[in-house]
């Protein structure tokens, strides 16, 4: 999807990306991504540039809105408390000069130099690196097996699986019925990640989510809107 970024002195930056899909030009502030504006794509990228300059004063009223979302977003410390599904993240300084890592079968681990501010920009980055590394390493080991295991228990068949680094799905099905799994499922609790592996599976059947494809899901999970629900509390892009 092509994009161009541009820097507003009073918004900040804006990416417009040129969309085969879209049908009519919009404007979404997204937390972490910021302005994104979505346009046809023969459309030129002045068409987002005007778009933007137009709809400039709503863009400043709802920028606040985002920013306390991003606020959310985990400081990762020596104290912070956070596990994937089979490591617990283990941070501690350390006297040289460099940032080491490593990941062992329980464990996350980061020594930072002493003379390092936690909250370094940079280091918090090589911190989110390391997750990000852990956690496709436990999806490929997990997801493959617990799809295979699910489908083959509810009798659904699907063609292939993919394992993506997704910044707003937890999963997807194609019409030709690949499914596409986030590999930050491995911080949810096993039943949501179930969830949304019925989910995607159902959608090999019933392509859309219509009284069809919710009567196929609670013959499964019973009421399934409420795990739907219990999902919506977890951020993909904020952890």
């Amino acid at each position: 999807m092509p994009e161009k970024v541009v820097h507003f002195n009073d918004i900040g930056k804006v990416t417009i990306r040129k969309n085969k899909r879209s049908k009519n030009a919009s404007i979404a502030l997204k937390p972490l991504k910021g302005i994104i504006v979505n346009i046809p794509y023969y459309l030129n990228y002045d068409f987002g540039l005007n778009l933007v300059n137009k709809k400039k004063d709503w863009i400043i009223k709802h920028l606040p809105k985002i920013e306390t979302v991003e606020q959310q977003k985990t400081l990762f410390t020596e104290e912070t408390k956070f596990n994937t599904k089979y490591r617990t993240l283990i941070i501690s300084k350390h006297y040289s000069d460099k940032v080491l890592t490593k990941i062992t079968n329980d464990k996350i681990s980061i020594q930072y130099p002493v003379n390092v501010d936690i909250e370094n920009e940079k280091l918090q980055e090589i911190i989110r690196s390391v997750i990000i590394k852990t956690l496709r390493h436990e999806a490929k080991h997990y997801l493959p097996a617990r799809t295979n295991e699910i489908a083959e228990k509810l009798k659904f068949k699907y063609n292939k699986l993919f394992i993506k680094n997704n910044q707003t799905l937890w999963g997807s099905c194609s019409g030709r019925n690949n499914i596409n799994l986030n590999l930050h499922l491995m911080r949810l609790p096993g039943h949501l990640i179930d969830y949304v592996i019925i989910h995607e599976l159902c959608h090999t059947i019933e392509k859309n989510h219509g009284q069809g494809f919710w009567k196929l899901m609670d013959s499964i999970l019973g009421d399934a809107k409420k795990l739907s629900k219990e999902l919506k509390k977890y951020s993909i892009q904020l952890f």
